[in-house]
């Protein structure tokens, strides 16, 4: 069974520093590319970053480039996200998810495998 973990949320001073971690099981993650999504209270659902199968590709979103990070360890079927700089407006629960894909999107439509989301929350 597919099954995607995430972990390392917490909470954090402004301008301050978190990794989150998305644990795969259930499946070899080296097929399937890698999507970081975040959704704050009241607001949908917004595409943060994503990788393809092999780390070749990634993607973010403008108002976090330059301060996150995305990687992959495929023998480790984890994905991280290095998140740097973190801003009040980066206060969300952060959700990985998993398309079977080289390619990576930010669109969440595209994306059928879900983990249940890790807090962040970014706050002096």
């Amino acid at each position: 069974q597919l099954q995607l973990v995430e972990s390392g949320g917490g909470l954090v001073q402004p301008g301050g520093s978190l990794r989150l971690s998305c644990a795969a099981s259930g499946f070899t993650s080296g097929y399937y590319a890698i999507g970081w999504f975040r959704q704050a209270p009241g607001k949908v659902r917004e595409g943060v970053s994503c990788i393809s199968t092999n780390g070749g590709s990634t993607h973010y979103v403008d108002s976090v480039k330059g301060r996150f990070t995305i990687s992959r360890d495929n023998d480790k079927n984890t994905v991280y996200l290095q998140m740097n700089s973190l801003k009040p407006e980066d206060t969300a629960v952060y959700y990985c998810a998993a398309v079977k894909s080289y390619w990576c999107t930010l669109i969440a439509g595209s994306f059928r495998s879900w983990g249940q989301g890790t807090q962040v929350t970014v706050s002096s």
